[in-house]
């Protein structure tokens, strides 16, 4: 994708704010060379931090792994593609919105875990200004709808310390995806979106607007120094 045909999302007040951009709806592979390209490009130190929104055209990723049992039965209705994050299989299409955060994690504390917990604390704290009961499920990945509906899905990677790859929330009640697959590899697990939780309509470009300060907010924590120890 020619970068001049994405659109910045302005972000203020936040130290070491990554440039947001909105791409639209792109199909899986060409958003992966993308994502491909611009980590080299951070990793060389030719760009600053990125995120990308966007949507995808519909697919089925996962991670690399043995155990493909995710993928429920053959005769999938969309493409299946295996990528170099954490995880099952999960659903992206047309009204979820896709986080792709290219980011040096070396500025960032250098601590994949701790990345992976600000994702959801952005996600977490968006949500539930937005209404709805959003929290973490013990032992497990993701944003949890009073501990039982996963509203959004986290799946990380990284490259020379540059972080690909991130998080999918599911906006639109169409959650039709989902149902050829185990998704994220949990028996029985129910899936949701924002317009079943706070039951209006969202648009997912102006859901990735909404979000943005929290996950610049996140991001900034992780940029923070620890604090010191006090003199004795």
């Amino acid at each position: 994708m020619d970068e001049g045909e994405t659109r910045k999302i302005a972000v203020a007040g936040h130290t070491m704010a990554p440039d947001f951009r909105w791409l639209g709806r792109l199909p899986y592979g060409e958003a992966l060379a993308l994502q491909d390209e611009l980590a080299a490009r951070r990793a060389s130190g030719d760009i600053g931090d990125r995120v990308l929104f966007l949507e995808h055209e519909p697919v089925y990723t996962i991670g690399r792994t043995r155990d493909r049992s995710s993928l429920g039965r053959a005769g999938l209705p969309h493409p299946v593609v295996e990528i170099n994050r954490g995880g099952q299989a999960t659903y992206h299409g047309p009204g979820q919105l896709v986080g792709y955060p290219i980011l040096d994690l070396q500025r960032r504390g250098s601590d994949l875990h701790a990345y992976l917990r600000a994702l959801e604390t952005a996600l977490i704290d968006f949500l539930r200004t937005a209404g709805v009961d959003a929290g973490r499920r013990e032992g497990l990945t993701g944003v949890w709808v009073e501990g039982r509906r996963k509203i959004a899905s986290i799946g990380v990677g990284a490259r020379r310390w540059v972080s690909m790859h991130g998080f999918a929330l599911n906006v639109s009640r169409d959650l039709a995806g989902f149902e050829a697959i185990v998704p994220c590899g949990i028996a029985g697990v129910e899936m949701t979106s924002l317009e079943i939780e706070t039951d209006r309509a969202w648009e997912v470009e102006e859901t990735a607007r909404l979000l943005q300060p929290w996950l610049a907010a996140a991001f900034s924590r992780l940029a923070s120094p620890a604090p010191s120890s006090p003199a004795r």
